[in-house]
């Protein structure tokens, strides 16, 4: 599966216009690819007929989510965090851990939201290509730490 795009993002666009990420059969046959959206790291899935996109590095401690495993969780599907077993929904970015109410005569675990903690982005098709649009960088999302991390340093290694 070809994780990278060739595709560049032209230094002299709006922050917010949506920026070409590939072919739109070539993203469905590879399911996940990486883009450069506006020097941001953007891993885009393909999933049960729908696009996705968000940052690359989990929220929680940067880890490659473009490794990670798409499950159904509630009803909802989530990239799993290969690192640490984070799951995030790719519709919303919520991030999902199960709780139990001690005090129920049969604790059973159930599905809560932490909140928005992964950035999404829009995804739209045109002409059979895809397009990414940021979302609104002025609104902090806790996997902005590790977006501008990797933006700064210019690493790679959430590539690898």
């Amino acid at each position: 599966m070809d994780l990278h795009s060739s595709v560049e993002t032209p230094h002299k666009m709006e922050p917010h216009a949506p920026v070409c990420v590939g072919k739109e059969e070539e993203i469905k046959q590879s399911q996940r690819i990486i883009a450069s959206v506006h020097d941001r790291e953007v891993v885009i899935f393909y999933h049960e007929g729908k696009f996705y996109a968000m940052d690359c590095g989990c929220y929680h401690a940067g880890g490659p989510l473009h490794l990670g495993e798409i499950e159904d969780i509630n009803g909802q599907p989530c990239i799993i965090c290969p690192w640490h077993k984070y799951k995030i929904t790719l519709a919303t970015g919520e991030g999902l851990y199960q709780a139990i109410n001690p005090t129920a005569p049969s604790p059973t675990p159930k599905w809560r939201s932490k909140g928005i903690k992964q950035r999404t982005h829009k995804v739209t098709v045109d002409n059979g290509k895809v397009y990414v649009t940021p979302s609104d960088l002025s609104i902090r999302c806790d996997s902005d730490y590790y977006a501008d991390k990797y933006k700064k340093t210019g690493s790679s290694d959430m590539k690898k």
